[in-house]
């Protein structure tokens, strides 16, 4: 395993592994950024965690919860890691299990390897240039030595896929552009299926065959998908920017991503974009 990825797996479980304490706590220490969206202890110690892993790479570090950088602090960094350190934190206040860390390396705009860990359900994907994989770990792995990382069972993604589409879309953000979406989409294949999802494990569904698409019709940050990006890049598929057509950039001035569509290997979009 290449050696930053081992690095984000790493930083990935250990951010987890306090995740989870704080989840099985009785306080979450829930309170509201600015934007109405809810931080709890959590979010904070796992960013806290993730960022003393990934300092001694001096590569640097755009991170939700971290410092606030200005364009013309990033503008030049032609690598940097992004990251979130808990993806649906909505679901993790409702005690839904559906929440994960996401830590993605960009270069020149791109998103390489990407790590997404989903704590709770112990599902921990990754994808570099060696290719996009899934392992499920054991229930207990909280308990297990920082040698987890050798020890892991491996799945080459993408798995298989269900004969019907299948759409993966957001549970807290389903929006009627997306139903919109879904129902042109039964037009044309005459059955569909939808599958809900939290945080980017959407995302994961789609890197892995689960799901052949996910339109997401309403705004995301560059922290909500770099990694899911990177892991689905990975396996074949394809996320799109909706207006460009074209992969999703990162580092970019505005942090607030447009519309996209994601897309599993194989699947073709050439129709989608009339929806």
């Amino acid at each position: 395993m290449e050696r930053l990825t081992a690095l984000a797996i790493e930083a990935a479980l250990k951010a987890g592994k306090e995740i989870m304490t704080v989840f099985n706590s009785d306080d979450f220490g829930v309170r509201l950024k600015s934007d109405d969206s809810p931080l709890t202890e959590a979010d904070l110690k796992s960013h806290q965690i993730i960022e003393s892993f990934l300092k001694p790479t001096n590569i640097p570090v755009l991170s939700e919860e971290g410092e606030e950088l200005s364009y013309e602090v990033r503008k030049d960094w032609t690598r940097l890691w992004i990251v979130d350190p808990l993806d649906g934190t909505k679901e993790f206040v409702k005690r839904s299990g559906e929440f994960t860390v996401n830590i993605a390396l960009i270069e020149n705009q791109k998103p390489v390897m990407g790590v997404v860990f989903a704590p709770y359900l112990g599902s921990l994907y990754w994808g570099d240039e060696n290719g996009a994989f899934k392992s499920d770990l054991q229930s207990d792995w909280v308990q297990l030595s920082s040698s987890l990382i050798e020890e892991l069972e491996v799945q080459s993604l993408p798995l298989s896929s269900p004969d019907v589409m299948t759409v993966v879309a957001s549970v807290s953000h389903f929006s009627k552009e997306t139903e919109s979406f879904v129902n042109a989409l039964k037009e044309i294949e005459g059955e569909v299926n939808l599958v809900s999802r939290g945080s980017s494990l959407k995302m994961c569904l789609v890197a892995e065959g689960s799901a052949h698409i996910y339109p997401r019709l309403g705004p995301t940050m560059e922290w909500d998908t770099a990694a899911g990006q990177a892991v689905i890049e990975a396996a074949g598929g394809q996320l799109f920017d909706w207006r460009t057509k074209e992969s999703m950039l990162y580092n970019r001035e505005d942090l607030l991503n447009g519309w996209f569509l994601a897309t599993g290997k194989g699947v073709k979009t050439d129709d989608f974009w009339l929806l």
